[in-house]
This record gives structure tokens, C-alpha cells and sequence, in this order.
């Protein structure tokens, strides 16, 4: 962050011009600049937050991530689960319509 800025607040504050005969207003300069101080403070306040929460989100992205993975191996392991109980299911209808026919049971 440091590297793109230019300016801090406390360098706009301790700024020293020169003045010349015909230079600006003093009182009119400082006004100004004390403005620009303060927006720029707000500013500087605004990308320290606004930093936090991209941490933050990222963080919270990479749980949710996680969680996601997790329970998307759940889902397939609850499904593999299910498939062989459905197919031993099928095979102990299979083997009991041949006991029937072997049998003689209906």
C-alpha cells in the first residue's frame, strides 16, 4: 500500500511553500490542506479496513471450501453406500425367487 501513495497526512500537514510576493491567501492554502488531510486520513482508514475484509473473506472462502469438499466426499461415500445396499438388496430378491423356483416355494 505504502508504495503507490505518495503522500502521508503528516507530510501534507508539515509541508512548508514559499512565498512570494504575489503567492496564495496563507489562511485560504491551510484550509484547504487541512481538507485534503482529512480525507485523506479517511481514506487511509477506509483501505485499512477494507484490507481486513478481504482477509477475512478469504478466510471464511477457504472454510467454506473445505466444507464443501467435505460433504461433497460424504454425498459420494453416502451414495457408493447406498448403491451396494440397493444391489445386495437386489441380489436377496434374486437369490429368493431361485429358492422358490429350486424349492418349490410360491
Amino acid at each position: 500500500m505504502k508504495e503507490k501513495l505518495f503522500l502521508t497526512p503528516q507530510e501534507i500537514l508539515e509541508r512548508e511553500f514559499k512565498i512570494d510576493a504575489r503567492g496564495y491567501r496563507m489562511k485560504e492554502v491551510d484550509e484547504f490542506l487541512d481538507m485534503v488531510i482529512r480525507d485523506y486520513t479517511e481514506f487511509l482508514q477506509t483501505i485499512k479496513k477494507l484490507e481486513h475484509d478481504k482477509v477475512n473473506l478469504f478466510e471464511d472462502n477457504k472454510k467454506l471450501q473445505a466444507e464443501y469438499r467435505a460433504l461433497k466426499m460424504q454425498l459420494q461415500t453416502s451414495d457408493d453406500s447406498q448403491g451396494v445396499s440397493s444391489s445386495n438388496l437386489d441380489l436377496l430378491k434374486r437369490i429368493s425367487k431361485l429358492e422358490k423356483i429350486v424349492y418349490g416355494r410360491e
